[in-house]
């Protein structure tokens, strides 16, 4: 488990008010992922909640390309290696850009709650910050087993879309 982590989350919308307990629910999931993947050291993460226009603006900025998902991944090493705060001495994971109004979105679509569809896309967005991705049947398997059991170990049910 992460000897320390740190997830510095930034609220850039104002179409979505934020409930309380998002901010907790979060950082609570950030951890799950990492203890689940064995993550040694200490860590620090960045989260951004935006609107859906600075959304693809900064998906095509990093992945050329305007993403309609809800969640990007902006790793910040390869293979295992990352940057190490010189202070800290905690590994840069990289950040996660949540577009809220679309996770709104999705929560309604697959009949869950908001709080539920914001861990699973930090879940999501954790995994790909350590490398993972759904290139492939395998790989999307792979990912969805461990979104789904970190969403287990924080109390919240089951995807009827993973079922």
């Amino acid at each position: 488990m992460a000897d320390k982590l740190r997830v510095v989350i930034t609220d850039c919308q104002k179409e979505v008010k934020i409930p309380t307990g998002i901010r907790m629910l979060i950082r609570r999931c950030c951890h799950a992922i990492l203890e689940t993947e064995g993550f040694k050291g200490s860590a620090e993460i960045g989260v951004t909640f935006t609107d859906e226009r600075e959304f693809k603006k900064l998906s095509l900025e990093y992945l050329g390309k305007e993403s309609d998902d809800a969640v990007v991944s902006l790793p910040a090493g390869e293979n295992g290696e990352y940057d190490v705060d010189r202070i800290t001495g905690a590994k840069q994971l990289g950040s996660i850009i949540i577009c809220v109004k679309k996770a709104v979105e999705l929560s309604k679509a697959y009949d869950h709650t908001f709080q539920r569809e914001m861990a699973y896309l930090t879940a999501h967005g954790v995994l790909g910050l350590l490398g993972y991705s759904y290139d492939g049947a395998m790989g999307r398997v792979s990912m969805r087993e461990k979104e789904e059991w970190a969403l287990h170990q924080l109390g919240l049910p089951a995807s009827s879309s993973y079922i």
